[in-house]
């Protein structure tokens, strides 16, 4: 009896356990600031438990999963191994174990799951979430109709439960879809334009009938008591105040660049892991981009990346109203990283779906 594994299968599982023990070992290694919300969802200081929004339901995990009595390794040697379930079980390409900028950008992803969500975290429960929406693309017994629907009701149940945000990204999804289909000079860019321009257009609505703007009530919020604080250094602070119809739409136009394409984060040259996940984030940004392009020229072929190309971007333009940090937008995007998975090796992916 042969036992003889893929090179490919055998890359993952060793990437995988390597990683393992750096879950393990990081809540020795990593600063306290890193827990913060971790121990929010362990302690429940506040009694926010319940049965809405990302806070209550998160400690009511924990509390109904017994997990929040563990010590944190602990935990993560249960949670990291969960996920890489779940990444093993999209599938694995046939070339996981050559050295690709693709591949490079998955085993780096790979290391901050190891990092952000093998603790106690929200971005756990949005990464087990997100997933379903990547078993039924592949699954050949739903149709692509029945796909878009459910993905469509899955995204808004989350938003409505969970995180609100998430409520967003099936209109301007659904936006970015309708005006794929005019003719543009260059289709790519102008999309996801006017997909911010959808986002503008949400975020003014709201504050013409609650009296403030998106980013106003979350980014601003959330960044105004961190001022002069030592975690201040990452903050994403919008040139111009929201509190205005342009200074939101300069906001949220802002904020999806330096969250998408953080540049300006290399001035922290002294800290290489804050470079190394800027390099990471402006690879993927550009890889996506090029991906999305090449699936607008080629819809019928790629109709499956296409969705979920549309549902990252319009994450994407949502990061770039509610972020406050780059630090928040690393660990977020690793969240919905079956996503990513899953468009980055869609090629392999859509030989099975043929």
């Amino acid at each position: 009896m042969s036992f003889l594994i893929k090179k490919s299968t055998a890359a993952f599982l060793l990437i995988a356990m390597a990683n393992l023990v750096v879950a393990f070992a990081s809540f020795f290694i990593l600063p306290p600031k890193f827990f913060y919300d971790s121990a929010i969802i362990i302690y429940d200081k506040f009694g926010e438990i319940g049965f809405l929004g990302s806070y209550p339901l998160t400690i009511l995990f924990y509390k109904v999963t017994g997990l929040r009595y563990l010590p944190f390794p602990v935990i993560a040697l249960i949670q990291f191994p969960i996920l890489m379930f779940v990444l093993y079980k999209i599938g694995i390409p046939d070339d996981f174990e050559k050295i690709s900028i693709k591949n490079i950008l998955v085993y780096l992803g790979i290391f901050m799951i190891a990092i952000f969500i093998a603790m106690p975290s929200k971005e756990f429960i949005t990464f087990l979430f997100v997933t379903p929406i990547v078993f039924i693309c592949r699954n050949k017994r739903f149709t692509f109709k029945k796909t878009i629907i459910t993905t469509i009701l899955l995204l808004f149940v989350f938003g409505a439960l969970y995180r609100p945000y998430f409520a967003l990204i099936p209109i301007i999804a659904g936006g970015m879809y309708l005006i794929s289909f005019i003719n543009f000079k260059n289709k790519t860019v102008t999309v996801i334009f006017y997909g911010l321009l959808i986002a503008v257009f949400l975020s003014l609505s709201y504050g013409i009938v609650k009296g403030e703007h998106f980013s106003e009530m979350s980014r601003e919020l959330v960044n105004k008591d961190r001022m002069g604080s030592a975690d201040a250094n990452s903050m994403i602070v919008s040139p111009v105040k929201p509190d205005t119809w342009y200074g939101e739409t300069i906001a949220v136009f802002y904020g999806f660049f330096i969250v998408n394409v953080p540049v300006n984060g290399l001035k922290h040259i002294f800290s290489p892991q804050i470079i190394l996940f800027i390099i990471w984030q402006l690879l993927l940004f550009y890889i996506l981009l090029v991906r999305f392009s090449k699936c607008l020229k080629e819809r019928k072929d790629y109709k499956y990346e296409l969705l979920i190309l549309f549902i990252i971007f319009s994450f994407f333009i949502v990061q770039g109203v509610f972020e406050p940090d780059l630090g928040s937008a690393v660990r977020h995007k690793i969240g919905i990283f079956p996503l990513i998975y899953f468009a980055l090796y869609y090629e392999h992916f859509r030989k099975e779906l043929q």
